[in-house]
C-alpha cells in the first residue's frame, strides 16, 4: 500500500497515460537562433489558394505580402470564364502586377462529344483574359472519372491536346498528382503519418482507392515526357522530397519538369546537408511556394532556407513531430528559387519588383 501511495504521489494520475497526440514536449536545447519573419529577398509564391479576390480582401492580401517581401502570389485558384474574368479586373483595379491567376479546367464529361475541344478552348480564352498558366488539381487521377465511369489516369490521351496547348500559348502547367505515398500505406505504428491520417482520415489512400500510388505517380511523368514542349511544375516537389536521389533522377530525365516546394518543407528540414547539395545542384529547377494561406507559418520556410539554426520547431505536428534544421543556402540559389526561376516560367511578371542581376 505505502509503495502504490508513494508512486501516485512522485506521478500524478494519468501521467503515465498519455496518447501520441498530447504529447508534444518543448525542448530544453539552448542553441543560436536566427529568426526569420520577412525573406531576405522578394519573392514569388507560386502556390496559393485565394478564392476570395473582392477589393478588400486584395488590400488585406497585399499588406500581409509586403511584411513578408512576397512580390508576387500566384493564385492558382482562378476557375474559368467570367469568374476569371472578374479575377482579373479586380486585380487590375487594386493592386496591379502583385497578383496573378492561373486557370483551372473543369474534367467532368471527359469523353462527352467535342470535350476536349471545348475544353481547350475555353483554356485559350481564360489564357486571352489574363490568366498565366495552369493550375491541375489532384483530383485527376483520384476522382474524376468519364462518361463511362472509368477513373481518368493523368496521362489520359484525350487530355494531350490541353497539354499540348498549354506549350504552344507559353504557359506553365502547374499540377498536384496523389498524395503523400504514406497515406497509402498500412495505418499502422510504423506509419510516418499515422497522426495525420487519424485526424484526416478522408486523406487515407488504398491501391484500390482509387488507384496504387506509383500508377499515378508514373501516369504523371509519362505525360511530361510526352509533352516536352510544355513546362510542367511539379507540385510538392512530385511527394519526393523524402527520396531527393530519386527526384534528382527524374530531374535528369524529364528537363521540363521543375518543382515546387510547397507542403513539403517539413521533409527538407529534417536533411539539412542532403537537401543543401541538392538545392545547389538544381537550382534552377525549384520554385517557392506555401499552399495554404497563413502569413503567420512564412517564416518556417524562410529559416529553413535562409539560416543554419538547429532543432528548432515546426508548426504543424500532424505533418511533422521531428524538428528543422537550417539549410543555408548560398544567396544566389536563395534568389533562384525565390524568384528567379519563376520569372522564367510564367509569363508576364513584372521584373521590376526585383533586384537586378
Amino acid at each position: 500500500m505505502f509503495c502504490v501511495l508513494a508512486f501516485l504521489l512522485v506521478y500524478p494520475a494519468g501521467a503515465q497515460e498519455m496518447g501520441f497526440e498530447e504529447y508534444n514536449p518543448e525542448s530544453t536545447l539552448v542553441v543560436p537562433e536566427n529568426k526569420v519573419t520577412r525573406a531576405k529577398f522578394p519573392f514569388v509564391d507560386i502556390h496559393s489558394h485565394q478564392r476570395n479576390m473582392s477589393p478588400g480582401r486584395l488590400k488585406e492580401l497585399v499588406g500581409d505580402m509586403d511584411r513578408l517581401n512576397e512580390a508576387i502570389m500566384v493564385n492558382l485558384s482562378g476557375g474559368s470564364g467570367a469568374g476569371l474574368v472578374q479575377m482579373v479586373q479586380n486585380i487590375e483595379e487594386n493592386c496591379p502586377g502583385r497578383i496573378v491567376v492561373f486557370a483551372n479546367v473543369d474534367f467532368d464529361g471527359i469523353g462527352s462529344p467535342g470535350w476536349t475541344e471545348k475544353a481547350v478552348a475555353q483554356l485559350e480564352k481564360d489564357v486571352e483574359n489574363g490568366a498565366k498558366g495552369l493550375k491541375v488539381f489532384k483530383s485527376l487521377g483520384l476522382r474524376y472519372t468519364d462518361n463511362q465511369g472509368k477513373r481518368v489516369a493523368v496521362d489520359d490521351e484525350r487530355l494531350d491536346p490541353i497539354w499540348a496547348k498549354c506549350g504552344a500559348l507559353g504557359i506553365p502547367v502547374l499540377i498536384h498528382s496523389a498524395d503523400p505515398r504514406s497515406f497509402w500505406d498500412p495505418m499502422d505504428a510504423k506509419n510516418e503519418r499515422w497522426l495525420e491520417l487519424k485526424t484526416h482520415p478522408r486523406r487515407k489512400r488504398s491501391d484500390t482507392d482509387p488507384a496504387p500510388w506509383q500508377q499515378i505517380i508514373d501516369e504523371q511523368h509519362r505525360m511530361f515526357k510526352k509533352h516536352p514542349n510544355t513546362q510542367f511544375i511539379n507540385a510538392h516537389m512530385g511527394w519526393y522530397a523524402n527520396n531527393l536521389q530519386e527526384l534528382g533522377r527524374l530531374l535528369d530525365e524529364i528537363p521540363n519538369m521543375s518543382v515546387g516546394i510547397a507542403a513539403v518543407i517539413a521533409e527538407l528540414g529534417r536533411q539539412p546537408k542532403n537537401a543543401r547539395e541538392f538545392f545547389i545542384k538544381y537550382q534552377d529547377r525549384i520554385l517557392f511556394g506555401k499552399d495554404s494561406w497563413n502569413p503567420d507559418e512564412f517564416p518556417t520556410y524562410f529559416r529553413v532556407l535562409e539560416t543554419e539554426d538547429e532543432y528548432f520547431p515546426y508548426y504543424k505536428k500532424y505533418h511533422a513531430f521531428w524538428a528543422m534544421y537550417g539549410l543555408g543556402l548560398p544567396d544566389e540559389v536563395l534568389r533562384k528559387v525565390y524568384y528567379k526561376n519563376a520569372l522564367k516560367l510564367v509569363p508576364g511578371l513584372d521584373p521590376s519588383r526585383f533586384p537586378k542581376g
